[in-house]
């Protein structure tokens, strides 16, 4: 079904800056560490705006994520980003959203990462994944970001409980998921992102062939006085991975190495997507 926006409001701030003040106590003593999901997020033109111009992982710009860890595909480009979607990242990286954010989360001073950097658009095909793990700690060119909130904003109209996909959050200690959150259209899930606020979607994707699961997915940092420890994604095996466990370890490795280098010389994602893509036979 097609819907043509019909108002210029993405998001009503003053209604979400008094839910989030509200949620604040929930959020911050949530199980297994601060997180909360809302519905109907966005304003619904701008919701159906933004999914109805969601790119194909075909287009320009996409890079594609695809290794042991990972099987997913992500556009970090503001300029190849459709107008409906930039409208939506703008205020979500807004002056008065990210105070509120700072609220619900008890954070101080988050500060949005015009940059996109490892963020923007996400889109996983059937058969996607991203096995569990902790995120970057330190944005991987401002050396004294550091990294503490996620926000992603789902666009999966239709979207089924068989279809898997779920946003999984594991204990600290890894020995269980203690929370899942099904990527529904317009669901927004907001998280703090510690050393061990592990999650991720391990269990492939079974939406059919002509369907992705969809994500704008914005990161937030503070800016310290004290350089923070820098590690890159720290992705770790369940209980259940059995023999994949050095796969996974392996795989972490080399996702450190890249990190470091990527610091080193400032480079981007893209031609390290070129490279998966040529080993991966070429197929996005």
């Amino acid at each position: 079904m097609t819907h043509t926006p019909t108002a210029q409001t993405i998001l009503d701030l003053d209604k979400w800056s008094k839910i989030f003040d509200d949620s604040a106590t929930t959020y911050q003593k949530a199980h297994p560490y601060p997180f909360a999901s809302f519905d109907n997020f966005l304003e619904p033109a701008a919701a159906y705006a933004a999914m109805n111009a969601f790119p194909g992982v075909k287009d320009d710009g996409w890079i594609h994520y695809v290794h042991v860890n990972e099987k997913k595909h992500g556009l970090n480009k503001m300029d190849m980003i459709p107008p409906d979607i930039q409208e939506v990242i703008k205020s979500l990286n807004s002056e008065k959203f990210v105070t509120a954010l700072s609220k619900l989360t008890g954070i101080p001073g988050l500060i949005p990462d015009p940059s996109l950097e490892g963020g923007g658009l996400h889109q996983s095909k059937r058969g996607g994944f991203l096995n569990i793990h902790a995120d970057f700690t330190v944005h991987p060119h401002k050396r004294n970001w550091r990294r503490r909130v996620n926000v992603l904003v789902y666009l999966n109209e239709d979207w089924k409980p068989e279809y898997r996909g779920e946003l999984e959050l594991w204990t600290r200690d890894m020995k269980q998921c203690a929370q899942k959150i099904l990527p529904v259209f317009n669901r927004c899930a907001i998280f703090n992102t510690d050393e061990d606020s592990f999650h991720g979607l391990p269990e492939p994707i079974q939406c059919p062939e002509n369907m992705t699961r969809k994500s704008i997915a914005l990161y937030y940092f503070t800016e310290e006085e004290i350089t923070p420890r820098k590690r890159a994604t720290n992705y770790r095996a369940r209980p259940e991975d059995g023999g994949k466990r050095i796969w996974i370890w392996l795989d972490k490795q080399i996702v450190s190495w890249y990190n470091t280098l990527k610091g080193w010389l400032g480079i981007d994602d893209k031609l390290v997507s070129k490279v998966l893509n040529f080993l991966n036979g070429g197929k996005k």
